[in-house]
């Protein structure tokens, strides 16, 4: 198998997209816009799903979207279609226009300024389709399954093995001028078993994802690892309660990025609904802590050379030294707060936790007494005052070793004092999101156990 595609007509395709989005701008300007944006998008995909090694689901997918957002000085009107035909493009621009006749004048509302749109277009290693037929593809997910059901005698059941693979092609336009087009795909394979019998069981499970078929973890590997996982959950036990530290692992620990993320977000910033307010330029971290943004990464998950409204990227600091360096902002919410666009209309692109310390097992050795986190369970996270209580599971660790499963405890804290108390960042890097990050620990946390 590789991922080579012969008869690869994605440039054409998206030609015509950019076709389409200049008449689009050119029929909002002949309707009296004074600005005008079109974002356009194709999707191509086959799902495939397996339980029990029978097939549940196969799903060919094909989608398209095309948007269009015009300005009438300060007045903003956007509208939308599916539909190709010369009559349905025309009503939904008009559509568009009707809108923004008939609404307030916004101060923020308007296209990024000119001199920030993207110039350049490197190749960024984004495009790798998979001629991947879906007998092919079905095996892959047996496999997989069969792998884990047959690595140890405890599995007793699946959730099912399922494999994705998707090319998106889109074109953003706007009436400066700027035609931007990006062409993507996206491969996965994943498994979940459950191990034991009765009220013991356990369930877990492995997925692996890539930009190209060759960055997937082999079919086996990912249900023996599945499985590795499963019954290594059997026989929980609580959690002693009291303060410890917590390790949160490399696929868990993201999400305290993602706090940060939602709190220093423009949306979030001048609602004033941020525990972050006014914390430009302000220490939140210990002073090894960074991370930096890698737009222009080759082969990167997240890879872009331009944003949702056209702004160029480049690679950025958003903590250096523990300091908050800058906030998230497309080019709306920039104005909402008088401050400049950073480039991240439509979210983030890479980010790279940076490690000041070795692997999981150094890091448990390092910890004597406290709790690994494997799993997060619930939304308990108060974005205004950075209280942070949620469901977990995962291992209690004794004397620096693993020492039995745990799970129905709660931990609990103030992201303020998580992001300052944080101990170490391990390297072993999960390279399965666009935000890389190895474990992380805490130095102490609540945590609530059964007992």
């Amino acid at each position: 198998m590789n991922d080579i595609v012969h008869n690869d007509d994605s440039q054409q395709r998206l030609d015509r997209l950019a076709d389409i989005s200049q008449r689009l701008l050119d029929r909002a300007r002949a309707l009296g816009a004074s600005q005008a944006e079109v974002s356009c998008s194709e999707e191509r995909g086959l799902n495939v799903s397996v339980r029990m090694g029978e097939v549940e689901t196969v799903e060919s997918t094909r989608d398209r979207g095309i948007a269009v957002t015009v300005y009438f000085g300060k007045r903003k009107g956007s509208a939308s279609t599916a539909d190709l035909q010369e009559s349905s493009l025309d009503a939904t621009v008009e559509q568009a226009c009707a809108i923004a006749r008939h609404t307030e004048d916004d101060p923020a509302a308007g296209l990024a300024d000119a001199e920030l749109m993207a110039t350049a277009f490197p190749d960024l290693d984004t495009w790798h389709p998979w001629a991947l037929e879906a007998d092919e593809a079905i095996d892959l997910c047996l496999a997989c399954e069969a792998a884990g059901r047959d690595a140890d005698a405890r599995v007793t059941n699946s959730d099912g093995a399922s494999l994705g693979s998707g090319e998106s092609l889109s074109v953003y336009a706007n009436s400066h001028g700027f035609i931007g087009r990006e062409r993507e795909t996206q491969h996965s394979l994943g498994v979940a078993l459950i191990a034991g019998q009765g009220e013991g069981m356990q369930r877990d499970g492995w997925y692996s994802i890539g930009l190209a078929q060759r960055d997937l973890e082999a079919a086996a590997a990912i249900g023996r690892r599945a499985a590795e996982r499963a019954v290594s959950r059997l026989a929980p036990r609580s959690a002693p309660t009291g303060e410890f530290p917590v390790l949160f692992s490399a696929e868990v620990a993201r999400s305290l990025v993602g706090h940060l993320l939602n709190a220093v977000s423009g949306g979030a910033l001048y609602r004033r609904a941020s525990f972050l307010l006014d914390s430009l330029g302000t220490r939140l971290f210990p002073e090894w802590f960074s991370i930096d943004e890698r737009p222009l990464m080759p082969h990167g998950l997240r890879s872009t050379a331009f944003d949702a409204d056209g702004v160029a990227t480049r690679d950025s600091a958003l903590v250096s030294g523990g300091v908050l360096q800058r906030y998230v902002l497309g080019s709306y919410s920039a104005r909402r707060l008088g401050l400049q666009t950073t480039a991240n209309a439509g979210g983030v692109h890479n980010l790279e936790v940076a490690a000041n310390a070795g692997t999981l097992q150094e890091l448990l050795a390092g910890m004597g007494r406290g709790l690994l986190v494997t799993e997060l369970m619930g939304q308990g996270v108060n974005g205004v005052t950075g209280d942070y209580s949620r469901g977990a599971a995962g291992f209690w660790v004794e004397d620096g070793q693993l020492a039995y499963p745990v799970d129905e405890l709660t931990i609990a804290g103030n992201l303020r004092a998580m992001f300052a108390g944080i101990e170490a960042v391990g390297r072993e890097v999960d390279p399965r999101s666009h935000i890389r990050t190895g474990p992380v620990l805490v130095g102490r946390m609540t945590v609530a156990g059964g007992d």
